[in-house]
């Protein structure tokens, strides 16, 4: 969500190389493509809405009433919904008992669509205080592990809770906010977007000529090198890249 959806358009252009096209969800909705497959979508807000710009995932569920159901039950709150669009999904809004926001969708969804695949986004990170508390409302919600064809694995790695989607990662649940830094926009619990580029560094130039920020200095990891930055709205998102091959 985005209070200037031109703006929004022109900085993740710039920046990822997306190209957009209308919705059927009217003017204040674009969806971005990368490579001619949708990416994502960026929505205008309305002029009284008082939140802050950010990126928000969505996660599949076969029915948006039990999944909200689910939810409350569970001590989370509803923000928006469920809705139905034109389109013929259902959608609502949604935050978990630490208040890290996240959307549900029922619809159709592409079946050779996921995160870490294709021009997809590369990971997802929730940051939380508790990640295996967050753990056990996820997947309760979200019928993680359950065995079904299609849901995803969970696993307690490093101190980390791993999600996996026939069998490759596309998640992860960190813990570790406290009560002395979950006032921090940067330190506060939510989920948080890895979008992949070609390059690391060229994508670096464009969010400083595009009118945002970088955040964090690059670090480099055994098969990738990411940074965090923050579009000229102050939506926060990572940056990540292949790894050249040594020599």
């Amino acid at each position: 969500m985005a209070r200037d959806l031109q703006q929004a358009q022109e900085f993740y252009g710039r920046v990822l190389g997306w190209k957009f096209r209308a919705a059927r969800l009217g003017d204040a909705f674009a969806v971005a493509e990368a490579d001619g497959v949708p990416v994502a979508g960026i929505g205008a807000m309305g002029g009284d809405v008082v939140v802050a710009p950010a990126w928000t995932p969505y996660f599949a569920v076969e029915d948006a009433d039990v999944a909200t159901d689910r939810i409350r039950e569970r001590s989370g709150t509803i923000a928006v919904g469920p809705v139905s669009f034109a389109n013929g999904g259902r959608g609502a809004l949604a935050a978990d008992r630490e208040g890290a926001v996240f959307g549900i969708w029922q619809g159709g969804v592409r079946a050779d669509w996921r995160v870490g695949r294709g021009p997809a986004p590369a990971w997802l990170e929730l940051r939380t205080r508790d990640a295996f508390e967050a753990a056990m409302f996820y997947g309760e919600v979200l019928e993680w592990a359950t065995g079904r064809p299609g849901c995803c694995e969970v696993a307690y790695e490093d101190d980390q809770v791993v999600l996996r989607q026939t069998g490759e990662p596309v998640a992860r649940l960190n813990g570790g906010i406290t009560d002395a830094t979950a006032h921090i926009p940067e330190s506060r619990p939510r989920w948080h977007v890895y979008f992949r580029v070609r390059d690391l560094d060229e994508a670096i130039d464009s969010v400083g000529a595009a009118g945002g920020t970088t955040l964090s200095t690059i670090v480099s990891g055994p098969d990738a090198r990411w940074v965090t930055v923050r579009d000229p709205e102050g939506a926060m998102l990572t940056l990540t890249a292949a790894r050249a091959p040594e020599g």
